[in-house]
């Protein structure tokens, strides 16, 4: 039986040997065939190669056993052993920082992961640990080898495994640009960041056929795991694009905003944004008023360098924004409520979606900045069965377990346990800042006098001028702006203008900070 790609051994002589090398190279890059990659081009794809050349500084690719080749036979397999088996690994630069990748070649075996491919996978990201620095999967497959058995499944179980073991210590992004399906979507699940791509990429544990099988509801493939159900419903997503070429490219930006790994601090970046400009325009963009909306991103883009900022889950959860940003060149994660979504309550969604965000800007050195505006929890029968509590509890537990500075402003509201889980000086804030703006209570005014001010109320001979005579007494009494600063749960009540300079100020002060937590292997946290 003919085997395809069969290393030529004519030669006798080193020159000989050394142009075999570099036809055989050259075949390896070329991939399988020119229809192949006609075939990938005409669904609106890259190859794999042409991914890493977007995603890498030009010419700066080191590949990774270009030349390796699977072993197994049965099924027809012994007849087609192409190099790379399917992905192509390697490292590079991206902004001249190094930078680890892997990209499935769906030209070969539609990307399917075997024994062979997998060992390629598991090497690169052992490489990635090692050197300390991001690991990019370009992700494209099938799903497992199915003619390779168990063998291919055990290789997801090798990149599981090291998914975990990286966690926290390297940045891990996984770019959605093709099927993922399976046992195969657990491995972008357990890293830092997913990118997708609409139309061409889809992320499901079981496809539409399965699901109409169990179910009798009839889905697509997009409907049931495309890129917009998981930037908006599931999550699952962070960032959803409509090309390659654009994702490609929002990679690359986030990484200027990471560590190479959790021994190193954010790079910084020169920026012509005066450190104090002052932001005359936050006066008359928050309404004084609580119960009057406005966008909290145009405060963010007021207070940042440029006004420039990636937010990351931009459509889920979205009464709460979290981003990235930069303050006088340096690397920060911003928390904010945003009022014009479900007047920025907290609820099962944006807790875990600030949570996830505390924890990975804990995880590599990332100063927060929260910026509250929060009425509270969202009540609810379906919050409540929905677990609320423990869902809450994470956010809790992430800011309280973090040992990055870190700085809170209260804009406005801030009630009952929301102000507190939304870094509060008490939970361990190292700053905490209020425009004169601010409400900080346990509720607002007229819940709290139609609790304390029951029985007044119902014995008057006009409640209703009764109840609003209670609430401005309440208000005058525990709501005025200055009562925390009073009592020192504020650190200082500041100018809304001087926001900006105020909070790189304070970032300056923190950058030496140090906090050991408890010895221990590990917390248990809320689930």
């Amino acid at each position: 039986m003919t085997v395809v790609d069969e290393v030529p051994t004519g030669a006798s002589d080193t020159r000989g040997r050394v142009a075999e090398l570099h036809d055989i190279r050259q075949r390896a890059r070329r991939g399988p065939s020119d229809r192949a990659t006609e075939a990938q081009h005409a669904k609106g794809k890259l190859t794999a190669r042409e991914r890493i050349e977007l995603l890498l500084d030009e010419g700066s690719f080191t590949e990774m056993e270009p030349l390796r080749r699977h072993r197994a036979t049965g099924f027809g397999l012994e007849a087609k052993k192409p190099y790379t088996d399917g992905v192509i690994t390697g490292w590079g630069t991206v902004h001249g920082r190094t930078v680890f990748v892997y990209a499935h070649d769906f030209r070969i075996f539609g990307g399917a992961l075997g024994e062979a491919h997998a060992q390629k996978i598991h090497k690169i990201m052992d490489k990635a640990i090692a050197a300390g620095a991001p690991l990019v999967s370009l992700n494209d497959g099938a799903g497992a080898r199915i003619q390779e058995g168990v063998s291919a499944l055990a290789g997801y179980g090798g990149i599981f495994q090291r998914n975990t073991r990286a966690s926290g210590v390297i940045p891990q992004i996984s770019v959605m640009l093709g099927p993922c399906a399976g046992g195969a979507a657990y491995s972008p699940a357990l890293t830092d960041f997913v990118f997708m791509v609409r139309e061409t990429s889809q992320m499901f544990i079981t496809g539409p056929d399965v699901v109409q099988a169990v179910t009798g509801e009839k889905v697509s493939q997009n409907g049931l795991g495309g890129a917009d159900v998981h930037a908006e419903t599931s999550g699952v997503c962070h960032f959803a694009y409509d090309d390659e070429q654009s994702c490609i490219e929002e990679v690359r930006y986030l990484l200027s905003l990471l560590p190479q790994n959790n021994r190193e601090n954010p790079p910084t970046a020169e920026t012509n944004d005066p450190a104090d400009r002052r932001g005359d325009v936050l006066l008359d963009l928050v309404p004084a008023d609580g119960n009057r909306s406005y966008d909290m991103r145009k405060v963010i883009e007021e207070i940042v360098d440029e006004g420039e900022f990636l937010e990351v889950h931009e459509r889920w959860a979205t009464n709460i924004i979290v981003a990235l940003a930069r303050l006088d060149g340096q690397v920060v994660g911003i928390i904010a409520n945003q009022p014009a979504s479900l007047a920025g309550v907290l609820d099962i969604e944006a807790s875990e979606k600030a949570a996830r965000f505390v924890q990975m800007c804990d995880a590599f050195n990332i100063p927060l900045v929260t910026l509250l505006d929060v009425p509270g929890f969202l009540p609810g029968v379906d919050q409540e069965h929905g677990g609320i509590i423990r869902h809450g509890a994470k956010l809790l537990y992430a800011y309280c377990n973090a040992t990055v500075p870190r700085i809170s402003l209260i804009l406005r509201k801030a009630y009952g346990g929301a102000y507190i889980v939304m870094d509060s000086q008490s939970i361990g804030a190292d700053l905490t800042y209020a425009w004169p703006t601010n409400e900080i209570a346990v509720m607002g005014a007229e819940g709290a006098a139609n609790v304390i001010f029951r029985k007044q109320i119902a014995e008057a001979d006009d409640p209703d001028a009764m109840r609003a005579a209670m609430v401005k007494e309440y208000k005058a009494e525990l709501m005025h702006p200055y009562y925390a600063a009073e009592r020192g749960l504020v650190d200082d009540v500041i100018d809304p203008a001087e926001t900006r300079e105020v909070l790189i100020r304070s970032l300056a002060m923190l950058r030496t900070k140090h906090a050991d937590l408890p010895s221990r292997k590990h917390g248990n946290p809320p689930q």
